[in-house]
């Protein structure tokens, strides 16, 4: 009899490997491993927050990604946020304040996240919202950014507040991400982590894999040239084609196996050196796509709980309700128990893809 997937118990792991994991990457570095330490301790007992809330009935995911502004100072090629229209140049109006962010982030803790991963549009242009995230100790806050705006004031607030973790996008070498972020970029990029690096700085990349360089970002020659200027974190986040036209640039399944196989190794390779997760590669072990609350969903910027970036719909807003509210929202409920989540797609989304039926279910919300 096959054995019944514990998700729950699955995510409690993942967490503390997440945990250990950068403990042990940190080994050297005297004052992020002391706050390493003092985060597990804190994780820990967020996990037994989160599962006194399973016990009565209440599923709180360990992850929050949250869009923090739609702004950005960037135009990059295939962008989703742009395509669906989240991401402005000029200063938007009804952006959650610095105080409001401080309320879901407190909320947050109470419920026992331990990660919230902050967004954008461009999140660095908040820095008042990031000054926030840093007095959070208890949660860390990796920070989503083209690194355009890193200065001496954020290299201050990230010496001072270690729960705040940089994670710069990248996506490869200096050709393919001046091609598709704008020239200048990859300098700008390296120049960054030679800083973080040099004042002892944690940081991490974020890459988004396509067809054109899933080779390139996963061999041992990139990881290695990562290590070097002292990344400790890399995301794999595989390419959404939110146009006909970018289709080609989606990992399919050849692509995805080869990743798979690539991101072992390279786990095992270099397990005391960095942490390398894979979405939606890791989520397989899931049984499916983690959004809708199941392991993480989407406060965009204007405070709408979403299923993830890239499915921006939402039947309720934070500001006018409570982050547990919004994580028993209606829409991620019909999402799970219609089985969305878990259907075939290609690219790397499936709500993405499956968006025409997400529409249909939530217009069914009344």
């Amino acid at each position: 009899m096959k054995q019944q997937f514990d998700l729950q118990k699955h995510i409690e792991q993942g967490v503390e490997k997440i945990v250990a994991d950068t403990i042990k990457a940190t080994l050297k570095n005297p004052k992020e491993s002391a706050f390493m330490f003092r985060f597990a301790a804190a994780s820990r007992k967020a996990s037994k927050t989160r599962m006194k809330n399973e016990e009565e009935g209440l599923h709180v995911p360990a992850f929050l990604i949250a869009s923090i502004t739609s702004r950005c100072n960037l135009n990059c090629a295939g962008c989703y946020s742009r395509f669906n229209k989240a991401t402005v140049d000029t200063a938007p109006v009804q952006q959650l304040t610095s105080e409001e962010w401080l309320r879901i982030f407190r909320e947050a803790e109470e419920l026992g996240i331990s990660f919230i991963m902050l967004a954008g549009g461009e999140p660095m242009i908040r820095r008042d919202i990031i000054e926030a995230a840093g007095s959070m100790q208890n949660i860390i806050f990796p920070v989503f950014t083209n690194g355009t705006f890193v200065d001496e004031r954020y290299f201050k607030l990230f010496d001072e507040c270690r729960n705040l973790i940089p994670v710069l996008s990248i996506e490869g070498g200096k050709e393919i991400t001046d091609a598709r972020r704008g020239k200048g970029i990859y300098d700008r990029l390296t120049a960054n982590m030679k800083a973080f690096k040099e004042k002892g700085l944690i940081f991490g990349a974020s890459i988004t894999v396509t067809t054109e360089n899933y080779k390139e970002v996963t061999s041992q020659e990139f990881i290695n040239s990562m290590i070097e200027q002292g990344c400790k974190l890399v995301i794999y986040v595989e390419f959404v084609p939110v146009t006909d036209e970018a289709m080609h640039l989606a990992p399919g399944e050849a692509e995805r196996a080869y990743m798979a196989e690539a991101v072992d190794s390279l786990r095992e390779h270099y397990a005391n050196d960095m942490v390398l997760l894979s979405f939606p590669g890791d989520e397989l072990a899931m049984g499916g796509c983690m959004a809708a609350g199941r392991e993480f969903f989407h406060i965009n910027s204007h405070g709408s709980a979403e299923p993830c970036p890239f499915s921006p719909y939402s039947d309720i807003n934070v500001k006018e309700t409570s982050l547990k509210e919004a994580i028993q929202s209606r829409f991620f409920e019909t999402l799970r128990d219609e089985h969305v989540l878990e259907e075939n797609h290609t690219g790397g989304c499936v709500l993405f893809t499956q968006r025409a039926k997400v529409e249909q279910l939530l217009s069914g919300i009344g």
